[in-house]
């Protein structure tokens, strides 16, 4: 009798454990949903150690797809306007114009994939309880890794149309590293495209760049990125001129479907004085290597454990 009432409970329990779970990838599928159906405008605050900035989103799905315009409005003037993933970004200062396609990771409040099963054999999920972010009702959720490779996360979905509401990045001891919440949020109701434009200074001349060559670099045939930590695919690869460089860097990214990672290799100039070792920048960090003549940086707002991963996988052929 004892052990058909310890069964019963047990099965209880990892029922309501399972149901939880279900709940939240319902949650965090309308979340991903939201933010690319809907239409809204908003300021965030982007937090990673002691840097804070605020930035200006409006974005609208409108006509042929999605349209979106982000305006840091602290520090250096930037812009950044993106149709569908084509991504336009203006920086004032140094009067540039940089045209790239969007790569590896997506944007606040976009951070979620489109696809929650792509990332649940990396992490496990737990619902949480109800929090105000912003004058809002948010619905928590926590993203917990599975291993070592990448960082877990806390989501406040908003708890009437899905949006994230507050987003933050925990480490293994479940500090926040970085974080970015709503202060202000109105949903749009028009098709006003007006706003789809940038601020810029009509007497200036802007210079045009493309951020990326295209094709693939012949070089690529003579090295591979092998044993890469699980869960993380390759996404891209693109050739890119660095101010400074003779020659164009190669940068690939990974992504586990939500946590991305950048690796660059290029021959090591003749002179040039080699980088080794790793750095932390709040959430991202950042691991040099150098193999058979090629220097290899990798960055990613990952852990430690996963740049160097990375960077130690890449090897050439004789």
């Amino acid at each position: 009798m004892r052990s058909l009432l310890l069964a019963c409970l047990l099965a209880t329990h990892f029922s309501q454990v399972y149901a939880g779970q279900d709940e939240a990838w319902l949650v965090l599928q309308k979340a991903s949903q939201a933010a690319r159906e809907l239409s809204y405008q908003g300021v965030f605050v982007y937090q990673s150690g002691k840097v804070a900035k605020s930035v200006q989103i409006t974005h609208m799905n409108y006509g042929q797809g999605e349209y979106a315009r982000m305006l840091v409005l602290d520090g250096q003037p930037r812009e950044v306007l993106s149709q569908g993933n084509d991504v336009v970004i203006f920086n004032a200062q140094n009067e540039k114009v940089v045209i790239e396609k969007r790569r590896g990771q997506n944007m606040f409040p976009a951070l979620l994939p489109a696809n929650m099963d792509s990332i649940k054999n990396s992490y496990q999920v737990r619902i949480g309880g109800l929090e105000r972010v912003g004058g809002r009702d948010g619905q928590v959720v926590f993203l917990e890794p599975r291993d070592r490779y990448r960082y877990g996360y806390k989501f406040w979905a908003d708890r009437e149309y899905g949006l994230l509401l507050k987003a933050m990045t925990t480490n293994e001891h479940n500090e926040a590293m970085e974080q970015m919440a709503f202060s202000q949020l109105t949903l749009l109701n028009n098709q006003n495209m007006d706003w789809f434009q940038p601020k810029v200074d009509p007497r200036k001349s802007y210079v045009m760049e493309d951020a990326a060559l295209a094709g693939v670099p012949a070089e690529a045939e003579t090295w591979t990125v092998a044993s890469v930590p699980a869960g993380y695919r390759k996404v891209d690869q693109v050739q890119r001129n660095v101010p400074g460089k003779t020659v164009p860097v190669t940068h690939i990214i990974y992504s586990d479907g939500l946590a991305s990672v950048s690796v660059f290799i290029e021959p090591l100039a003749k002179g040039a004085r080699p980088k080794a070792g790793h750095t932390a920048m709040g959430a991202t960090n950042f691991y040099a290597v150098v193999t058979d003549g090629h220097q290899i940086v990798v960055v990613g707002e990952v852990p430690e454990a996963t740049v160097s991963e990375f960077a130690t996988a890449v090897s050439f052929k004789k």
